[in-house]
């Protein structure tokens, strides 16, 4: 018996409700696009992030309409600690017309769930347990037109028909593979490693970077390593621990990360409790896909969100803020798109995606792709430690630059000239 034809197609078919596929499918929704949201496992689930949220994606937050109060389960934070070089300093969020002053922190297992559940709540028809594998693409124009899927613990097979599909398939991307797009290799990868301690420094405000990372494993000289530790307070009795390493470097391939991780917590004070007896899971690892490393991000009715399109930031390893942002710039021009009358003018609209995420973030990536390559030099990172940290007003851009965070008219000083250099840096 098949199913009813219109239970399986829509107008916009989703792979994945992570961050960036809940918030295209929430858009689209709320839009009154008909919607399929698949999601290959089950809620809640797992997933390694650092859990911290900057105001960048508190503002995502607030447009989807989630309740972000102390009282659902979100705790607050007022801005970074940065420690390096000798150097403690505490910056607030800035204070802008455009992002809310403070950040969140969540933890992703429940996370992602609110999110899809927003994209329900908005008309999305979710569908867990649904592992998309190839998809259906028509001989004579190579378009995708929807794909195959196994639902269900039986792994019943079914297939789902859009002219639309959005791959938010995470770093792995199956789909964009299978649609011929490949990574850029010339583009920075990172790798996150992070667990969780039962800890006295859970209720933090402040969410915590670390801008040395030392390997002070085995005999000689202690190692300065490329990446950043952080340690973000859970509100809930455990502290997120956890770092981020750059593909930029030598030592990238050589060193067991997790190993890193258990040294640098090591040697941390006692007393904060960063000791395996107070481990309360496993260390999970993740790659980072950066700096747009997979293009086109439209192509023959195949739109890239998120992980898939390589949307984490190179200056600091977030992502769900460009998750989410690039899921509602998708979701705009796909409804835009929807409402021509003819399929060229249809697809006119469709190329416009790669050039406003261009437009969007193309000059602050490729400026977050040379501060990549300049940090994988341990003495840049050793000088760029000692002397910048101990300038609060250099500081303060610094935390602009690298969280994203200006104002796009009428911000002062630092915001201009940060918007300034993203403008005139090459596009790509």
């Amino acid at each position: 018996m098949t199913e009813p034809l219109s239970e399986n197609t829509a107008d916009v078919i989703v792979v994945g409700a992570g961050p960036a596929g809940s918030t295209t499918a929430y858009h689209l929704a709320k839009s009154g696009l008909d919607v399929l949201l698949l999601e290959k496992t089950e809620f809640p689930r797992e997933k390694v992030c650092g859990d911290g949220l900057t105001p960048r994606a508190t503002k995502q937050l607030v447009a989807m309409g989630i309740d972000i109060s102390e009282e659902a389960g979100w705790l607050r934070n007022k801005g970074l600690r940065i420690i390096g070089g000798g150097v403690r300093l505490q910056l607030d969020w800035p204070e802008l017309a455009s992002f809310p002053d403070y950040g969140l922190v969540r933890k992703r297992d429940d996370f992602d769930e609110q999110l899809a559940r927003q994209a329900q709540k908005a008309g999305a028809r979710l569908y867990e347990r649904c592992n998309v594998g190839a998809p259906i693409v028509d001989d004579r124009t190579g378009r995708i037109t929807g794909v195959h899927a196994k639902l269900g613990e039986e792994k019943r097979e079914v297939t789902f028909h859009a002219p639309l599909v959005v791959a938010a398939d995470g770093n792995s991307t199956r789909l964009s593979l299978a649609m011929g797009l490949h990574r850029r290799e010339d583009r920075p990868m990172g790798v996150a490693v992070r667990t969780y301690f039962e800890s006295p420094r859970h209720e933090d405000d402040y969410l915590e970077s670390w801008l040395e990372l030392w390997d002070r494993r085995g005999p000689g000289e202690d190692r300065l390593l490329p990446g950043y530790g952080w340690i973000f307070g859970m509100g809930d009795g455990t502290s997120n621990v956890g770092l981020g390493v750059l593909n930029t470097s030598d030592s990238f391939k050589e060193l067991d990360w997790r190993e890193v991780l258990k040294a640098w917590c090591a040697s941390m004070p006692e007393d904060w409790g960063y000791t395996p007896e107070n481990m309360t899971g496993p260390i999970r690892g993740a790659a980072l896909p950066m700096a747009f490393n997979r293009q086109p991000h439209y192509t023959k009715g195949l739109l890239l969100v998120g992980d898939a399109g390589g949307m984490v930031n190179p200056f600091n390893g977030e992502g769900i803020a460009y998750a989410m942002e690039s899921g509602q710039i998708a979701a705009d021009v796909i409804v835009q798109a929807h409402a021509r009358a003819t399929p060229a003018q249809r697809e006119i609209a469709l190329q416009r995606y790669p050039q406003v995420l261009k437009d969007t973030y193309g000059g602050y990536y490729t400026l977050g792709r040379a501060f990549v390559k300049l940090i994988g030099n341990p003495k840049v990172m050793k000088i760029a430690a000692q002397r910048g940290l101990t300038h609060p007003l250099l500081m303060k851009f610094t935390l602009k630059m690298l969280a994203n965070l200006t104002d796009p008219t009428g911000g002062d000083a630092m915001d201009r000239i940060i918007n300034g250099l993203s403008k005139v840096a090459p596009k790509a």
